[in-house]
């Protein structure tokens, strides 16, 4: 069971390609594998210049042990020449999630964050919302991991990585969409905002799930 998480943002200088930012994400990955509490690890990318990690841990043990690690080190040392400034990074935490034991075999390649504010009072019924769409999740194979995430007392959200397009436009046009939108206009306080990901590496578990 994960409680805890990062999401980190890192924006490439101008002038670099791609490939380079892509293959620091690799190598600081290949050094998470040996972190036991990293359990489930995701490099994406946000858009044309911004790259990003989304992680999980079991406790808050686990995320810090990570935070003063090699990979942590890693991405401000090695990717000091390759990203505009240091890393952001957010500690959330995690309410729910759905992950594979081990890999299907199938790389996952996409992935999407809907982030959005609940309504003042209403944190604990948007929490239980969150909670409550795992088991409509679970019935969705596309969607190959899921996480709901809490960012902070008044904002939530989800993480999902899927193997295609048509695995995430399934998702989109699913149970957990059409039930946040029913309950809009009690639980949210703001219009949410959905980031199109592309996976860039990833790993859980024992496995790793390269989308290339």
């Amino acid at each position: 069971m994960f409680t805890k998480g990062l999401l980190v943002r890192l924006e490439v200088k101008a002038g670099y390609d791609d490939a380079k930012a892509e293959d620091v994400l690799r190598s600081a990955l290949a050094m998470g594998r040996a972190e036991a509490a990293t359990t489930a690890w995701f490099a994406i990318r946000f858009g044309r210049s911004e790259y990003g990690i989304f992680n999980v841990f079991p406790d808050d043990a686990g995320r810090e042990a990570h935070l003063a690690g090699p990979v942590t080190q890693a991405l401000l040392d090695g990717g000091g020449s390759v990203f505009a400034g240091a890393p952001l990074i957010q500690e959330l935490d995690v309410l729910a999630d759905k992950l594979p034991a081990t890999s299907s075999g199938e790389p996952v390649t996409k992935a999407l964050l809907l982030t959005f504010k609940s309504k003042a009072g209403h944190e604990s019924q948007v929490a239980q919302f969150l909670r409550d769409a795992q088991a409509l999740v679970e019935q969705e194979p596309k969607t190959v991991a899921w996480f709901a995430i809490r960012l902070d007392d008044r904002h939530f959200g989800i993480f999902d990585v899927f193997p295609d397009n048509g695995g995430r436009f399934a998702h989109l046009t699913g149970h957990v969409p059409r039930e946040l939108a029913k309950h809009s206009l009690s639980l949210l306080g703001s219009v949410p905002d959905i980031g199109m990901l592309d996976v860039v590496d990833a790993k859980w578990a024992d496995q790793s799930v390269g989308a290339r």
